[in-house]
């Protein structure tokens, strides 16, 4: 599967890249697969999952890797950058027959050299507990499906305990089960605990205490992919009605929504401080969520289909200390960040420095990653220009062309479908047209509207650090039409097929009407991020993205998990 030779298809699969921080590199000989390396034909079948897991082996080979490629499940030593992959000696490996695995989750409480408990959830809906170095299958939950016959979307233990773990399925219900605990003869009879906006929350009603313990219905249609915070405080779930619900898990209280920019949403992952959610889906899109704020503060286009997977990496996520008193929370919330590289010589960091009046003690870049369909990698820097854009940079005009970095969610002021909200820059024109509070207004009455923050947001977006990533390629204006593959895609929604978008059937979640409110600010209300880079690296689609400290990893649905060396970390 690696690129050498093989012919112009394969020549357009890369095998490094370059960022700000050095040279990634593709390494051949850690590839993992199927023991006889042939590629899986993956029609129909459930997207390829990857699960780490340390056992703290004193020989200094402490990470495991479980994958699943259709009805097969395989546990190996994972070498990663150090030596090469021996796929002849999988510590364990498992064909089912009638259903396949789909996701799965290991224990990182109570993983051993001797013992691991390993979390497997199935298309027909049942979860496995199996502990693949001793090669036991302890327990099988939902066996009779008496609890849920819908397949299983998502399995994670609960951050801190070792019994507790959280399932979700395509029904769009989750169920809470304790591993301590069976899951009776008979269907479970329930009793509501507590309900809210598009949720319910139900206790198991039985005489003796069995699973599930709880079951939530959230929103409409399949239950896409939930996420704990680091602390473990909240799950932010995603779905295919196209929203991000962000609950409190021990209160059940609902902490914020947002919804996509249309169709489903797929993935999910939270800042290493908990301070941000990154989410993909259907729209091509990756959305960049405030936590504090409940709101959209940032989306990127890089994608030309469906976003699998968001992570992001705290290795290359960068925080440069200056006086913390000023920072408006607690000094806590940067300590507890496990960042790699400090970046003080960036430009980023100098102009963090040089802003010294500002109430911001600190210069902070977060790295995160995405991987679509469309078999790309993107590497994307939130950077300071987005987290404060109130802030006043350098003025000097640059290079960058920038979309509104500074607009609050639009929910003030209604705005007619069919005018003109087009705000993308033209090709050739390094500076952006200010852009309007309301679509209903013309360009050029923008400075006249008696709104100071629209001119104020253009002197703001000008003036972004080199790292920003907020231009939009003329190329990819120009070509767009050709590469995109799918009617329904972002870069078809301009201000022409706006009407179309609000002409769609009412249903429950119209996305004419949420649409251009804070739950789904229009696409020129919110900064356009442009990914660092954005690579073919496999021939079928994506599902795998997780950041180590010393590569990354990634695999597509024909069963190949990739180790990407980082800079300096080939030995």
């Amino acid at each position: 599967m690696a690129a050498e030779g093989g012919g112009k298809e394969m020549n357009e699969i890369k095998t490094q890249f370059t960022t700000r921080e050095g040279l990634y590199k593709l390494l051949s000989h850690s590839e993992y697969s199927r023991p006889n390396r042939v590629p899986f034909n993956s029609q129909g079948s459930n997207p390829v999952r990857v699960s780490f897991v340390n056992v703290n082996d004193q020989s200094g080979n402490g990470d495991r890797l479980c994958f699943n490629v259709g009805r097969e499940l395989y546990f190996y030593i994972y070498k990663g950058v150090r030596k090469a992959a021996d796929l002849s000696k999988p510590i364990d490996k498992r064909i089912y027959k009638g259903t396949q695995p789909t996701c799965h989750d290991f224990n990182h409480l109570t993983a051993t050299a001797e013992s691991v408990s390993l979390l497997v959830g199935f298309s027909a809906g049942q979860v496995q507990l199996i502990d693949p170095i001793k090669k036991e299958t302890s327990k099988l939950f939902n066996e009779e499906r008496l609890i849920d016959k819908s397949r299983v979307t998502c399995v994670k233990w609960v951050p801190g305990s070792e019994s507790l773990f959280l399932v979700a399925h395509s029904s769009g219900n989750m169920y809470l089960y304790n591993v301590e605990h069976t899951c009776g003869t008979t269907a479970p009879h329930y009793q509501l605990l507590k309900q809210g906006e598009s949720f319910a929350v139900h206790t198991c009603k039985s005489k003796s205490t069995r699973n599930p313990l709880l079951k939530w219905t959230v929103g409409e249609g399949a239950l896409n992919e939930f996420a704990f915070s680091p602390d473990g405080k909240f799950l932010a779930c995603v779905s295919q009605d196209g929203f991000l619900r962000v609950f409190n898990f021990d209160s059940v209280e609902l902490h914020g929504t947002m919804k996509s920019y249309f169709g489903g949403l797929l993935c999910v992952c939270w800042s290493p401080d908990g301070k941000y959610i990154v989410t993909g889906g259907e729209d091509d899109l990756v959305t960049v969520w405030s936590f504090v704020d409940c709101r959209v503060i940032a989306r990127g286009h890089g994608h030309k289909s469906w976003v699998s997977v968001v992570a992001f990496d705290p290795y290359t996520t960068s925080v440069e200390e200056s006086d913390p008193m000023e920072f408006s929370g607690s000094d806590e919330d940067f300590q507890d960040l496990h960042f790699g590289r400090d970046r003080a010589n960036s430009t980023q960091s100098r102009l963090s420095k040089r802003n010294s009046t500002d109430s911001r003690p600190v210069s902070v870049t977060y790295r995160f990653g995405s991987v679509g369909q469309d078999t790309q990698l993107c590497l994307w820097d939130l950077t300071e220009d987005i987290l404060f854009p109130h802030q006043p940079l350098s003025r000097a005009r640059t290079h960058t062309n920038v979309m509104n970095a500074t607009s609050p969610p639009a929910g003030s002021g209604g705005t007619n479908p069919g005018s003109n909200g087009n705000s993308i820059t033209t090709p050739g024109n390094s500076v952006p047209p200010p852009l309007p509070r309301s679509n209903s207004l013309p360009h050029s009455a923008v400075s006249n509207a008696g709104s100071k923050s629209s001119v104020m947001d253009g002197a703001i977006a000008s003036g972004v650090s080199k790292f920003a990533t907020l231009s939009l390629h003329d190329r990819k204006e120009r070509h767009h039409e050709k590469d995109h593959k799918r009617n329904h895609s972002m870069g078809h929604i301009s201000s022409k097929s706006s009407d179309k978008l609000n002409l769609v059937t009412k249903t429950k979640t119209d996305p004419a009407k949420t649409l251009g409110t804070p739950l789904c600010p229009r696409m020129e209300d919110v900064p356009l991020l442009e990914p660092l880079i954005c690579k073919k690296i496999a021939h079928e689609r994506l599902t795998v993205l997780i950041f180590l400290e010393d590569c990354i990893v990634t695999a597509c649905q024909e069963g190949f998990i990739c180790t990407w060396a980082r800079p300096g970390k080939v030995r």
